[in-house]
């Protein structure tokens, strides 16, 4: 296991846990680097012939480096890598649902996962009513350093994710945008930042801010939605919000996405689950079956029990 370069210790603490829960000397080896070395030891480690399958998740562009480097090598791999999950709120969705599971799904971790909710595709016919309830609840979410109390959003990991995040909000309302709440930030502290009225001609609508910056995008029907969900090169997670449960499942079934939720947070993963996604958001799956699957190999052993007969 190779940990990140900017929160080692994280990593460091969920192989501490895999040692004390028993697993023999090892099976997990904890490796981190200087981020000048990273290419280096990440070669190493995918070109070792101890290293016989590889799970990476992380960003697209280092995923295609690190299939690079497993094709060269002939070694299966495993990609979890960026995502732009939309939640889809129809005109007959349960608005205060909705907007629970967006306000969990956009916020969670200040944004930094995977599957947050990324973009919100509201049916104009209820974006009034969903806009203010969400902006009421992000604007009441806690924000502050975790080290002093309970918070809901804490430290970005650093202030290149702020520079980013700073300059797709910069980018949004120079083109259109509207500020529901939240403002550009001075520090890795950053507060929960919506943004309505985003359109495809701006930055915040195709990329992956991995902060508290969110889009909602007014669509005008369920087509214009599910048009608008596939309007992008990621495909991890998404989620659909109606109250006619085989309506969202129709839709569910058309969005491309390796994941998606009817009435739940696009935030949502269990152990037996298959995880992962389709087009620039990765490979294969983990979790379940289809992680056994993925890492191991399928055998056939045949016994000749009896006397056969050969051609020559």
């Amino acid at each position: 296991m190779k940990g990140s370069e900017l929160c080692p210790q994280t990593h460091g603490l969920v192989v501490q846990a895999l040692h004390e829960a028993g697993l023999p000397p090892g099976t997990v080896n904890f490796v981190t680097n200087a981020p000048k070395d990273a290419a280096d030891v990440v070669q190493a480690i995918i070109a070792h012939p101890a290293v016989r399958r590889v799970n990476f998740t992380g960003s697209t562009h280092v995923g295609r480096i690190v299939a690079q480097h497993c094709a060269t090598h002939l070694k299966p791999s495993v990609l979890e890598l960026g995502g732009k999950a939309p939640l889809i709120v129809l005109d007959d969705a349960d608005i205060d649902a909705a907007v629970d599971a967006a306000t969990f799904g956009a916020f969670a971790n200040s944004g930094q996962i995977c599957m947050s909710t990324e973009r919100m595709l509201v049916d104009a016919r209820v974006a009034d009513e969903f806009a203010a309830k969400l902006k009421a609840r992000a604007v009441a979410l806690p924000v502050g350093d975790p080290r002093s109390g309970p918070v809901v959003l804490g430290s970005v990991v650093d202030m290149s994710t702020v520079a980013r995040a700073n300059a797709l909000i910069d980018d949004a309302l120079a083109k259109g945008a509207q500020l529901l709440c939240g403002a550009r930030a001075a520090s890795t502290v950053m507060a929960a930042t919506l943004l309505d009225f985003v359109t495809p001609e701006m930055r915040l609508y195709r990329e992956e801010t991995f902060a508290p910056v969110k889009a909602i995008v007014r669509v005008k029907d369920e087509s214009d939605a599910i048009r608008c969900a596939n309007d992008s090169p990621f495909g991890l997670s998404a989620a659909v919000f109606s109250r006619d449960v085989a309506r969202g499942l129709r839709v569910a079934q058309r969005v491309q996405s390796g994941i998606c939720h009817v009435n739940g947070p696009t935030v949502h993963d269990e152990a037996q689950m298959p995880f992962g996604g389709v087009k620039d958001s990765g490979w294969g799956r983990f979790g379940g079956r289809a992680g056994v699957e993925a890492f191991t190999d399928l055998r056939w052993i045949t016994i000749q029990a009896g006397e056969r007969h050969y051609p020559f």
